[in-house]
């Protein structure tokens, strides 16, 4: 499929799982898209409504909402939760009609995803819901079933994938990526973000200690910056099959993309 050319800044869809998702694993690359004048939307699967082991689901998710509208507040984005619930994303019609109305809703250029294999079904579903979305969104045919359905894109989107955690499978192999994006220079933006989420912070400061909360960001971005030999990356996967845009856009829009 040809290469395509924008005459304004590309709409930037990050959609992911949960609250800090998008934070840990793809905010440095948001942060650059931003400086070029990207509209930015940043999207959650859930309100993480199981992430406390003291608040019940309705209060904690309400904490998490407005901790992750205040992250994408940091970086001049709109906040939208898809209302889905932890441990309950499934792929089937309803679900699959709800992702495709964010998706007309939003009419992004560039979408960044879950990858297809992670460490949790929350994350592999969403991976698969935003691919089927991306592809429905643009069907004039296909129907949400919302009551004011917004209408269908002109055509199908970027599509990328974040890293896994720890950039592995199910069995422990490190996951192949394709291009690796230099974010030293949004990489404090990035942890901003990422602390904005305190109820996490402290939670697995509580289990485990240590503020690996933060850790675990920094270690994975050192990482993956060791590879493509700066400070700090971030790891993408784009999905080239038909008949998704198989170009590297992100490479004409900002620098310090590596093709691995």
């Amino acid at each position: 499929m040809a290469s395509r050319t924008f005459t304004s800044p590309p709409r930037i869809l990050a959609i992911h799982a949960h609250p800090d998702d998008v934070e840990i694993q793809i905010a440095g690359t948001l942060g650059l898209l931003k400086k070029k004048g990207c509209p930015i939307t940043i999207v959650t699967m859930t309100p993480g409504d199981c992430g406390s082991a003291e608040m019940g689901p309705e209060e904690i998710s309400r904490v998490r909402r407005a901790e992750a509208k205040k992250a994408a507040d940091l970086i001049g984005a709109e906040y939208i939760c898809a209302e889905f619930r932890d441990l309950a994303i499934v792929h089937d019609n309803e679900s699959r009609r709800r992702v495709a109305e964010i998706v007309r809703r939003v009419r992004p250029d560039i979408v960044f995803t879950a990858p297809p294999i992670d460490y949790m079904s929350d994350h592999e579903v969403t991976s698969l819901l935003v691919r089927d979305a991306c592809f429905a969104a643009s069907a004039p045919n296909y129907t949400t079933h919302q009551w004011d359905p917004a209408p269908p894109t002109a055509q199908i989107p970027y599509l990328y994938y974040v890293d896994p955690v720890d950039g592995m499978d199910w069995y422990g192999e490190q996951q192949r990526v394709h291009y690796l994006v230099d974010v030293t220079s949004t990489f404090e933006l990035k942890r901003d973000m990422l602390a904005c989420h305190e109820s996490q912070r402290n939670w697995l400061r509580r289990q485990h200690g240590i503020d690996e909360y933060m850790d675990m960001q920094q270690r994975w971005s050192t990482h993956r910056g060791q590879q493509a030999g700066v400070k700090y990356a971030e790891g993408l996967t784009q999905h080239k099959g038909h008949p998704f845009p198989g170009d590297n856009v992100l490479a004409t829009l900002i620098d310090g993309v590596k093709t691995l």
